[in-house]
């Protein structure tokens, strides 16, 4: 089982971008540890013989034409980023080079 501590929630916390006081934190470990539960009781289940699946039902959606509507400006779109170059989103580097 995911051990759920302290570290853990700071560094959800963190990538969240939330700010969490010491009840919030309490209740965050709580809930998480259930789900965690939850998951390691899955585990238990015999699926031996039972095929995957990526859908509950073989129901298909029928696809429709895509319609141009309500279109923002570049402006509008880029009002609320954090961030900006040019006419991107600017967001920091994540990704380690070779």
């Amino acid at each position: 089982m995911t051990k759920i501590d302290d570290k853990l929630i700071s560094k959800l916390e963190k990538l969240s971008k939330l700010k969490l006081n010491k009840e919030e934190k309490v209740q965050i470990s709580s809930d998480l540890e259930d789900i965690v539960q939850m998951f390691d009781k899955l585990q238990e289940v015999d699926t031996t013989g039972v095929k995957p699946t990526r859908h509950i039902t073989t129901h298909q959606h029928p696809l429709r034409p895509d319609k141009v509507g309500n279109e923002l400006t570049p402006e509008e779109a880029l009002h609320n980023a954090p961030k900006t170059h040019e006419q991107f989103v600017a967001v920091p580097k994540f990704l380690k080079p070779k």
